[in-house]
């Protein structure tokens, strides 16, 4: 695959906005947007704090992006050697991925973030390892997690930034966006399993209508900790507030600031059309379309668009298989990258005469491709 085409598809300016300031009586704060991860509004977002339960938005995450939400784990005493809040788990239980995931993220469950750190690393240690790879990986440049659950520990610590990056890159993975946003699960779980209910302690779903997660958090050292996100009008902000005594007055200033302070346009890239040649095909070529997409921003913005296209491809080609990307960058960062599909079947060309696979025309094409290259 290579990159074709790279061009400036338009220029954001922003126009002044009625935003009043905003304060809040956090330790550190920090509104991003969830698009771009522009800081709108900071206060101390780089200084390291204890973030609490906060910390299970890793965990969960981490679990999403493991998958097999079916498979069911049978619980161990030593999996529960953890206190706090807790899901309810006892030793012998049999819990589904998916159970550990809502009883983290509504239930803050200490019990089903352990669990699942069995689960995926083996130990705490082997899944807290995982954790600060994923976290270096996803650019928190200054968090260093100690435990799965939050609970507290000396090494264990991040940044309202951070903590911001993290929330983020998580509510784009979709299983966990549909689990911080709901306000209760009905699960089965147990020895044997029967019906229980999970509320989420998130109280912004209810008090603020365009809430749609992420995680709350408390530790007599942390303090109250809290990371929201809000979407209207095809704009996301996320606002992180560590040791903040009125956290939830605060976070609906947040979001609300946050949503004020970002406009929305249209990327429409210049050339949106192409035709890719398929060797042995049913069809010499397979038309492929890149649709605009709509982009939030705060600062004057130049935006581009990167189209990554093979030069040929072979037969068959799928309805729906992946063939090419697309980077959307502003200001020299890539902010979204969207997967180019086939919208069409194409079949392996068939010799009339032999009933087999046109050889000579597909290796013609291959030597004429690898002569044009």
């Amino acid at each position: 695959m290579k990159r074709i085409v790279c061009f400036i598809c338009f220029f954001a300016l922003v126009l002044p906005f009625n935003v009043s300031a905003v304060s809040t009586s956090a330790s550190a704060a920090v509104v991003i947007n969830a698009d771009t991860n522009e800081v709108l509004y900071s206060h101390n977002a780089d200084k390291k704090l204890s973030m609490a339960s906060t910390t299970k938005i890793m965990t969960a995450l981490l679990l999403c992006e493991a998958g097999d939400f079916e498979k069911e784990i049978t619980v161990s005493a030593e999996m529960l050697r953890v206190e706090g809040s807790s899901m309810g788990l006892l030793a012998g239980d049999k819990v589904r991925r998916y159970d550990l995931l809502y009883g983290m993220m509504l239930a803050s469950g200490n019990d089903a973030a352990n669990v699942t750190a069995y689960e995926l690393g083996g130990t705490v240690d082997g899944f807290v390892k995982l954790m600060n790879e994923k976290a270096k990986s996803i650019g928190m440049k200054n968090t260093n997690f100690e435990t799965p659950s939050g609970l507290d520990a000396k090494e264990h610590y991040s940044t309202a930034y951070d903590m911001a990056i993290l929330a983020s890159y998580a509510l784009k993975n979709p299983d966990f966006k549909k689990a911080v946003a709901s306000q209760k699960e009905t699960l089965f779980y147990g020895n044997e399993p029967y019906k229980r209910t999970l509320t989420n302690h998130n109280k912004l779903l209810k008090s603020y209508p365009y809430a749609i997660g992420v995680k709350t958090g408390f530790t007599k050292k942390s303090g109250r900790c809290l990371v929201t996100a809000a979407r209207k009008d095809g704009k996301t902000v996320v606002a992180v507030t560590l040791n903040d005594p009125n956290d939830w007055a605060d976070h609906k200033n947040l979001l609300e600031y946050g949503l004020n302070s970002i406009k929305l346009t249209e990327i429409v890239p210049e050339k949106t059309n192409y035709n890719i040649e398929v060797v042995s095909g049913t069809e010499s070529k397979l038309k492929v379309e890149i649709k605009p997409i709509k982009m939030s921003y705060y600062k004057d913005s130049n935006f581009e668009t990167v189209v990554n296209l093979p030069r040929f491809l072979y037969a068959p080609v799928k309805k729906g298989e992946i063939i090419g990307s697309v980077d959307y960058v502003s200001n020299g960062k890539i902010f979204k990258t969207v997967d180019i599909l086939s919208e069409k079947d194409i079949e392996i060309k068939i010799s009339k005469n032999s009933k087999t696979i046109d050889f000579k025309e597909n290796i013609f094409l291959i030597f004429k491709k690898i002569w044009e290259s």
